[in-house]
């Protein structure tokens, strides 16, 4: 990715290697002395959500996030944040396991167990492991704009981008054979008509389905209903937009993408992205990081 890339170290509290689950150990390289440079803080986990979190550890993260350094937990690091004080009056993710767990102990926090990954801005968190790379993803294109991103996740062989409200538990996340050759063409015809209205009714009978049977198979394959689907698919074109395009007006954007206008684009970008589209564009466009991130 070139010499802009991410310079990364694994910092420990403990010297020595580090002992992870399924016979896995992680080499130390620093001590927790490297936070102090550190411009993303990342917590990929921690011994037990009701485990103590030792006082030096909470003290430099607090101290990093007074700085203005990103820190970010996947799945069980949440505990770590929480325990530092930095998600209290904050919306934050987990694992679905231990969603009860943290909000029972950190009332203070708005825990979301229907999400993979809240994003608010200076402090990050994410669900499963999954999700993580969901996550990492979108810090990678919040950094480096999305071509960044989808060379990394080609790489990765992973999907590029999803959304971070999209559901953690999805009942049925391979199509079933029969299904698939209903639901994967149609996936991607509604994608080339996103300017278009899709009422159910029309939908399901492209897919050879009752409409009852269709938005139930439909939400059970994509963990949404149509309707979120669309949406969460125009807001991403949207935003590919927003952040490739940059000579085109937001209206022209609203009209490609789906949206029909200004106001109802604006209206979605703020309830799902906390964000006007005009800023959205002035945060992501073109986005060409100065020197590397630490």
């Amino acid at each position: 990715m070139g010499e802009n890339w991410y310079r990364f170290s694994a910092c420990g509290i403990e010297d020595g290697p580090l002992r992870a689950a399924g016979g896995l150990s992680v080499q130390v390289d620093h001590g927790l002395d490297s936070l102090a440079e550190a411009d993303l803080i990342i917590v990929p986990g921690w011994r037990g959500i009701a485990a103590p979190v030792p006082a030096p550890l909470i003290a430099a993260l607090q101290a990093a996030s007074r700085r203005g350094a990103r820190i970010m937990s996947l799945c069980s690091g949440v505990a770590v944040l929480a325990a530092a004080g930095l998600l209290a009056g904050r919306k934050a993710t987990t694992h679905w396991r231990y969603v009860d767990a943290i909000a029972a102990r950190y009332p203070d926090i708005t825990v979301d167990a229907d999400v993979l990954y809240v994003d608010e801005d200076a402090v990050l968190t994410a669900a499963g492991s999954a999700a993580a790379i969901d996550l990492c993803l979108h810090v990678v294109r919040r950094d480096f704009g999305p071509e960044g991103a989808n060379s990394v996740a080609r790489r990765l062989v992973v999907p590029p981008h999803r959304e971070g409200g999209q559901a953690q538990y999805i009942e049925a996340p391979v199509l079933r054979q029969r299904e698939g050759a209903r639901l994967g063409p149609l996936l991607e015809w509604m994608r080339e008509r996103l300017q278009e209205e899709q009422p159910i009714a029309m939908l399901a009978a492209r897919a050879g389905m009752s409409t009852r049977t269709f938005q139930r198979r439909f939400e059970a394959t994509t963990g949404m209903a149509p309707g979120e689907w669309l949406l969460a698919e125009r807001l991403r074109y949207a935003r590919d937009l927003l952040e490739k395009e940059t000579m085109i007006s937001l209206d022209d954007v609203a009209v490609a993408s789906g949206f029909g206008s200004l106001a109802t684009m604006r209206h979605h970008f703020r309830e799902r992205l906390a964000v006007s589209p005009s800023d959205y564009r002035k945060r992501f466009a073109a986005v060409r990081p100065a020197g590397s991130v630490r």
